[in-house]
């Protein structure tokens, strides 16, 4: 494609980034930010704030109603992600709510990073366009994707949800590899990994592609992204006195549940439970040899930048088709790689538009949109969860119905990307 940017409107790039939209996209998310949040992981995360900013284990479940004047905060569990994230909740809180103990504020305080993500992987992913040969016109539609979605605002900035975070750290650790900078991309892949462990599935695709190119670099690499690990998730505990036992009795954890927008979505309204019981727990495992078949298809290698970002998107893919639980913020850490094919014909806008629609429908469904008022509105929150409870099959059957055209979409996708010479959609 013709990389040189067109002159108009002015005499400005056709890719040129408006300050005024960029004002728009940080507004619109402060003020999501500052007045949604989702009644579960909002909780999780103000209560891991004040438990490691007063030297606590945040994975010690505890009853913190007194400490927030809210009865939302009595039967808290623990926080179920690696260290990083609880470190810098921890900080957040000493540095906002322990100073000013203002809720709506702290629950601000808690999105400044997510939105900083948001901000940093509009521009990331409009500047790999850029270096992929994209046109202008094109990065700056992406830009504007990214600063404007509704999903994307939905999951991030309103819900809280931190998987933007690893998609920014994704996409950097993988440019970066492209660009031979390796141990750089080895210690960014590992604290994506580390920030929340959905970016796993890019480890063997970064090996592939290092095996290709440089097979000691491949073990060195290995080797960096393990010790990063080390450090980002063990030492905590050691360092901090943080009692590891609830996590390792709880290890299964994320595979005995079933549920939201996988392919056992319809569990719950069948067994009227979200745990794997039975012939059913296997299935929790399913993604482990979904990804060794996954894998085999990488054995010719990966031959460039592209083929790199179209065999990250199919393994992460496959590994969310194959999870008995998969909520709708997972699919923010696709989204940009889904976006940068489009934008480059690799993937028709269909797929695009399926993959941000479709679990910002379910959403709805899910009860998701009503809790995010829990932190101003928790009042009304309740009363609309009432009322979805009142035809919970029907809105439960319509949630699965949405679930069918994500997985042929998903799907599709994924074996898309796994084929040598995808074809450029027009």
């Amino acid at each position: 494609m013709n990389s040189t940017p067109s002159i108009s409107n002015g005499g400005k790039p056709s890719g040129f980034h408006s300050p005024w939209i960029l004002l728009l996209g940080i507004g619109l998310q402060l003020i999501l930010g500052l007045f949604l949040g989702h009644l579960f992981e909002t909780r999780f995360y103000m209560a891991t704030g004040y438990l490691v900013g007063t030297g606590q284990n945040p994975y010690v479940p505890q009853d913190l109603s007194a400490v927030f004047g809210n009865a939302y905060f009595k039967g808290i569990s623990s926080f179920g992600y690696p260290p990083p994230w609880a470190l810098l909740l921890g900080l957040i809180y000493k540095g906002v709510y322990a100073a000013a103990p203002h809720f709506l504020l702290y629950n601000l305080a808690l999105k400044i990073p997510i939105i900083a993500a948001n901000i940093a992987l509009s521009y990331l992913v409009s500047g790999i366009l850029g270096k992929m040969g994209a046109s202008p016109e094109a990065s700056r539609r992406a830009w504007v994707f990214m600063l404007l979605n509704p999903f994307l605002l939905f999951a991030s900035a309103a819900w809280g949800q931190i998987d933007s975070v690893v998609a920014l750290l994704s996409l950097l650790a993988l440019l970066r590899l492209d660009s031979a900078k390796w141990s750089a991309s080895a210690l960014l892949l590992a604290l994506a990994v580390s920030v929340k462990p959905t970016a796993l599935p890019l480890v063997p695709v970064v090996l592939a592609y290092l095996w290709g190119r440089s097979k000691p670099w491949t073990m060195r690499y290995l080797a960096i992204f393990t010790l990063s690990l080390l450090l980002f998730c063990a030492s905590p505990f050691i360092i901090l006195g943080w009692d590891p036992g609830i996590i390792l009795r709880n290890w299964n954890a994320h595979f005995i549940v079933a549920g939201c927008m996988s392919f056992v979505s319809f569990f719950e309204l069948t067994h009227n439970s979200l745990f794997l019981t039975g012939h059913w727990r296997w299935l929790g495992y399913l993604w482990a040899p979904a990804l060794g078949v996954a894998l085999y298809a990488l054995r010719s290698g990966i031959a460039d930048f592209e083929d790199l970002l179209r065999k990250s998107l199919a393994l992460l893919l496959v590994f969310f088709l194959t999870r008995t639980w998969m909520s709708e913020p997972n699919i923010l850490l696709i989204i940009p790689f889904i976006l940068i094919l489009t934008s480059m014909g690799r993937l028709d806008r269909f797929t695009l538009t399926a993959a941000w629609s479709l679990p910002l429908i379910f959403g709805v469904f899910n009860s998701s949109a009503a809790m995010l008022l829990f932190p101003s509105m928790p009042g009304t929150m309740d009363k609309l969860c009432a009322f979805g409870e009142t035809f919970r099959t029907a809105r439960l059957s319509f949630r699965t119905l949405v679930v069918i055209p994500w997985l042929i979409v998903g799907w599709r996708a994924a074996f898309l990307c796994f084929r040598k010479t995808p074809a450029v959609v027009s």
